[in-house]
């Protein structure tokens, strides 16, 4: 297993806890928590090695639309760039509704 770990200045605060997706192959599951401070840090967990610079763009791209402040944790099995950016929204969507997740 492969660890990268990313890190964002950011404004926007997120209010609530939010988990998605599975460890599965081709899949990923995301856990996304509400930080303090205005960063976001990524931690990624993948069996894949390689890709550090398609999960830099693709997690700049995410955060550049999205401005969040976060601490998302990524558990991988392969997915492909699509997925991973599909688990994102998915992710701030389940964040952003009311009550706890």
């Amino acid at each position: 297993m492969d660890t990268l770990t990313f890190e964002f200045k950011t404004t926007e605060f997120i209010q609530n806890r939010a988990h998605v997706g599975v460890v599965g192959s081709g899949d990923l599951e995301i856990l996304m928590e509400p930080v303090k401070e205005p960063h976001t840090k990524v931690e990624i967990r993948t069996n894949i090695q390689g890709f550090e610079k398609m999960w830099r763009l693709v997690l700049e791209r995410f955060i550049q639309e999205n401005d969040i402040s976060a601490f998302i944790k990524v558990n991988d099995f392969g997915a492909t760039p699509g997925v991973v950016r599909l688990r994102l929204e998915q992710a701030l969507e389940v964040s952003q509704s009311e009550g706890k997740h």
